[in-house]
């Protein structure tokens, strides 16, 4: 009897807990998230205006006169170059910390926590340099300066295909150290560089290493192809993702942004996006929210094989163009759309067969969306680019003049 006595106790007060827990659920008490706080891309595998943005100037070299510790001479060149890149620097990288909404078991809309990451002040106005991941779908962007001060910023701009974002904020007073501007397209293999961030939260931590390969073209985990990565053997973890890869002379050469790693951690392989690339989309992020590219009008379909099968397609790779917006460039072009008669419905989208199929742009291959976006990522509006099609049996290409496109068209 006593037994059984026990036994009812214990099934009693079990009960009663996984009820407890099951309601603190329910009210966003306690959350069973899966998956880490902090972010890194790993390859194993709010847009706004600002009326100052048109005054934006790249920081240039930071004159600041190089002062070595009164120790000198108990360190090497090697580290004394990195203890002063160090010093002049790392007070220009920031923590961020976002917040996400969630819904709880009864579907209200509760707060949740982000994802984490580091970013580079590269205006004294209070702009900061990160990546999009970093700050996707957040509502709310927590800024810790190096002094522990907080602030709450703004993402005025964000560029998916770079993984490149720019978020504002109000300095209130602070005097910001700015991280000054290099370039990337004259950097060799070999060469030496720093990464400065918060990997795991141990906030600005100093990693060293070398570019170990240039121009790596890496698939993200949204099927966006970003090109001419950096790579480097310098260690970055989740909560770097943002922060910036220097040269010696502590320029900003790339924004690290993702990792190859099959357990998510650091195994030497990392990849970052070239300065040179950030120069050329933060004036649009600052001035527009969003990259000024070339867009040709119209609706792509990425072929999938039960689509290739159904329709009896003669190419098994490009992009189906469902639809042509009347008047617009590739109508004026000569590309054709698919016939309203033929539409076949996928999952919720309607796609429309019959129309032209693109397989190349400026003769590089498309043979998915991706390649599509990445053919046109570094194009103006007003471009003139060759658009090569299969139409029926035979294989056409003609020039389109592009039009802007402003982002609603991914």
């Amino acid at each position: 009897m006593r037994l059984r006595d026990r036994r009812n106790i214990l099934f009693t007060l079990t009960t009663l807990l996984l009820f407890m827990i099951i309601l603190l659920m329910g009210f966003g008490i306690i959350d069973f998230r899966i998956g880490p706080g902090s972010q890194v891309m790993t390859e194993s595998l709010s847009a706004g205006n600002d009326n100052e943005s048109a005054d934006f100037i790249y920081q240039g070299e930071n004159t600041d006169t190089v002062i070595n510790p009164p120790d000198a001479d108990n360190y090497s060149a090697g580290e004394l170059e990195n203890i002063n890149v160090y010093d002049r620097f790392n007070e220009a990288v920031v923590n961020i910390t976002t917040e996400v909404v969630g819904y709880n078991w009864f579907l209200e809309p509760v707060p949740r926590k982000g994802s984490s990451g580091s970013g580079s002040v590269i205006d004294s106005r209070g702009y900061i340099l990160t990546n999009n991941h970093v700050v996707e779908n957040a509502y709310k962007v927590n800024l810790t300066l190096a002094d522990g001060s907080h602030f709450e910023g703004e993402v005025i701009g964000s560029d998916p295909e770079n993984d490149l974002a720019v978020i504002k904020f109000d300095p209130d007073g602070h005097k910001l150290v700015t991280i000054p501007f290099g370039i990337s397209d004259n950097l060799r293999v070999g060469q030496k560089v720093l990464a400065i961030g918060n990997p795991f939260a141990f906030e600005r931590t100093l990693t060293t290493g070398i570019i170990s390969g240039l121009g790596r073209p890496l698939r993200n985990d949204k099927g966006i192809v970003i090109r001419d990565l950096i790579q480097t053997d310098a260690s970055i973890n989740p909560g770097n993702s943002g922060g910036p890869l220097l040269n010696s002379r502590g320029e900003l050469i790339g924004v690290n942004t993702m990792i190859y790693s099959p357990s998510g951690g650091s195994v030497g392989i990392g990849f970052a996006v070239p300065v040179d690339t950030a120069r050329r989309v933060v004036p649009d992020l600052i001035q527009y929210g969003f990259v000024q590219r070339g867009w040709i009008d119209i609706e792509p379909v990425q072929l999938f094989p039960s689509l290739v099968r159904y329709a009896g397609l003669p190419v098994s790779q490009g992009v189906l163009i469902s639809q042509v917006k009347s008047g617009g460039n590739a109508d004026e072009a000569g590309l054709r759309g698919g016939d309203h008669d033929q539409a076949v419905r996928s999952g919720s989208n309607v796609i429309y067969l019959g129309g032209d199929i693109i397989i190349g742009i400026d003769g590089e291959p498309i043979a998915s969306l991706g390649d599509f976006y990445a053919a046109l990522e570094r194009s103006r509006p007003e471009d003139v680019i060759s658009v090569t099609v299969v139409r029926g049996r035979r294989e056409i290409t003609m020039d389109v003049v592009l039009t802007t496109r402003t982002g609603g068209e991914d």
